[in-house]
């Protein structure tokens, strides 16, 4: 079980800071919607850039003009690039074979995908499928029910499964037990911790033991 950190609303100078502070600790760096939207591609390259060794996730929540937002992600250096679940087929089909040609990976965000559009994507055997409770579900409705609707549907297929959304210390036992993710996102539970490299510490403690 790899644990990424997902680094939002912030600037770059600060999303490197902070990782400094956890980078022992985590396996993959998320770069963040947010952040990428504020300041592009240059977000990017400067994770990158400051965290060679590391797995870098560009959360770019791809939808349409799959090639040339994967083609840009992948320059700038990302190892991972995301593409929303509910998107064409045609669009993660892109996303899949500019993965395959620069050696990289894509994770599907599933967030509001039915259980008849998770059929017609398991077909990508080579993507993680991240199971997702968003930003505004958490802070607007207090949603934390981590893909419930579709759990046995994920683990049935022998998918390579993330899990994204308000995860906690306390969440993580539950959440092993109805998905067993090979990736576990984790964002403001270590980003707005006390003490970032101590939460760190703790969840992959968590994640050993329970190994």
């Amino acid at each position: 079980m790899k644990l990424q950190l997902a680094l939002d609303r912030m600037t770059i100078a600060e999303a490197i800071e902070l990782t400094k502070k956890v980078e022992t600790s985590v396996d993959w760096i998320e770069v963040g919607t947010s952040l990428i939207k504020e300041f592009g591609m240059n977000s990017v390259r400067e994770l990158k850039n400051a965290f060679p060794d590391k797995v870098i996730v560009a959360d770019m929540k791809t939808i349409d003009n799959a090639r040339y937002e994967f083609e840009i992600a992948f320059q700038a250096g990302a190892d991972v690039v995301t593409v929303m679940g509910v998107s064409p087929l045609v669009t993660i089909e892109a996303c899949m074979e500019t993965a395959e040609r620069h050696n990289k990976a894509v994770m599907v965000d599933l967030l509001n995908t039915s259980d008849e559009q998770i059929q017609e994507l398991v077909k990508f055997e080579k993507a993680v499928f991240c199971a997702h409770v968003s930003k505004d579900e958490q802070e607007e409705s207090g949603a934390k029910n981590l893909g419930a609707k579709n759990d046995s549907l994920l683990t049935e297929q022998g998918l390579q499964l993330a899990a994204a959304g308000g995860i906690t210390l306390e969440s993580l036992e539950g959440l092993r037990k109805n998905l067993n993710p090979a990736v576990v996102i984790v964002g403001s539970a270590i980003t707005k911790a006390a003490d970032p490299s101590k939460a760190a510490q703790k969840f992959k403690q968590a994640m050993i033991t329970e190994e």
